[in-house]
């Protein structure tokens, strides 16, 4: 659309163009008036020209112009560009912490959930409270937890019960003891049904995710103890600690549909890829991991970690209790608690191979990641930068004091709503 600025007298000469999407408004004029009369803008670009500029060097002015126009696109689609990469304001990541993660030792954290802002230093936000101990009562340790973005509710498990939070509300909504006791928990991404291993039993229970009821029961007689579900809600996987086989269950059907082993030993700590066609178990006695072939069910690899030795450890009673890969599927990251480190290994390649360790400040017995693979959380408290290996941060409650825990999930939320969360073990993510 061409608009004339000198509406009291014709033009001698008019330039005819049009910008898709854009508005060209060209005033041109050799006859005698106020220079100011004469003005090319586009998209905010405005060029005065004197009143006895010619067409040909108003022509030159007019591609100068759009010459411009251009590279402020280009500008403005780099700076487009590069926001997408970087966290957005609007939005919150958060890592809840729940304590006593470690066994039932209250001087890691206390008793509660801790809020970690992940995009602020892991800045610590607030501390929810949960259970409410009687003087004299031993606290209960922290056994599992999971969050569900379609619901907006975070559970946690004792060894007596299940929980269901409230997200929004910070309120608990339903508190529910069950037969055997409760373990580490898997959810169904559309957060309706858990899978709630009895402590250290013969079964797992599944359970309404809204109402915590008994669903059904899966017998097994393996030690129950954890359990993880696929990324697309179909599989659950269970693992007993008295067990050298991986059960693989239909959440429809709610039947075990495949075996995964015998590993070397029984399972401990295990994960899974996104693709769901490979699992890494720790298994008692072994400073490393087995790798096994979740479609035909074989285990394919042991790997041994090299340049360190097995020594005492603290808890769990194996040398490796704890085992993830990061979100794009590159690294496998272990637990080594005699040495207090971590291993990190080559995953694009199998089986992995070692490449480096990171130390920490004691013996780990479990690690995670956030869900953009940014940061690798190991139970032990430090936040280590994914890229560079370096421990970049340290969680810490109210007074300062080191938090571990074993039990801690990312959540994030945009809008005042829950959008996205992650999960207690180091899945794999790559599609």
């Amino acid at each position: 659309m061409i608009k004339s600025f000198n509406e009291d007298k014709p033009y001698d000469h008019l330039v005819q163009e049009q910008i898709v999407g854009d508005e060209l408004r060209i005033g041109i004029s050799r006859r005698a008036k106020p220079a100011a009369a004469n003005v090319m803008e586009i998209s905010g670009i405005i060029i005065e020209l004197s009143r006895d500029q010619g067409l040909e060097e108003i022509m030159k002015l007019h591609r100068f112009a759009l010459g411009a126009l251009g590279l402020i696109i280009l500008f403005v689609a780099s700076v487009s560009l590069k926001s997408e990469g970087a966290p957005n304001a609007s939005r919150e990541n958060l890592l809840y912490v729940a304590v006593p993660g470690i066994r039932n030792y209250v001087e890691y954290g206390g008793i509660g959930i801790l809020v970690y802002d992940i995009n602020n230093d892991h800045r610590l936000v607030k501390r929810i409270p949960t259970f409410n101990i009687k003087q004299g009562q031993a606290p209960e340790p922290i056994k599992g937890i999971c969050a569900s973005a379609r619901t907006g509710r975070l559970y946690l498990t004792t060894t007596k019960r299940m929980v269901c939070l409230d997200l929004a509300g910070e309120k608990i909504i339903w508190d529910q003891t069950y037969e055997g006791g409760c373990d580490r928990m898997a959810i169904t991404p559309d957060g309706k049904l858990i899978y709630l291993p009895s402590f250290e039993g013969r079964h797992w229970h599944v359970v309404d995710g809204a109402t915590g009821e008994i669903i059904t029961r899966i017998e097994i007689y393996s030690g129950a103890h954890n359990t993880i579900v696929g990324l697309e809600g179909k599989r659950a996987y269970l693992a007993g600690l008295k067990s050298p086989l991986l059960r693989v269950v239909d959440t429809q059907t709610q039947q075990v549909i495949k075996t995964v082993g015998p590993f070397s030993n029984v399972i401990r700590p295990f994960t899974i890829n996104g693709r769901q066609s490979l699992v890494f178990v720790n298994i008692n006695d072994l400073l490393g991991f087995e790798v096994g072939d979740l479609n035909t069910g074989e285990k394919l690899y042991r790997v041994e970690v090299s340049g360190y030795e097995k020594g005492p450890v603290k808890r769990h009673g194996c040398p490796s209790h704890g085992i993830g890969l990061t979100p794009d599927e590159k690294e496998l990251w272990l637990t080594d608690a005699a040495n207090s480190s971590l291993h990190i290994f080559d995953a694009t390649v199998m089986p992995p191979k070692q490449v480096t360790s990171v130390k920490l400040r004691d013996q780990p017995g479990w690690v995670t990641f956030s869900l953009d693979g940014r940061y690798a959380y190991p139970s032990t408290g430090e936040v280590i930068d994914v890229r560079t290996k370096r421990i970049v941060a340290a969680l810490a409650d109210e007074s300062g004091k080191p938090v571990q825990s074993e039990k801690m999930v990312e959540v994030v939320w945009a809008g005042g709503k829950v959008v996205s969360a992650g999960d207690q073990f180091g899945l794999g993510r790559k599609q």
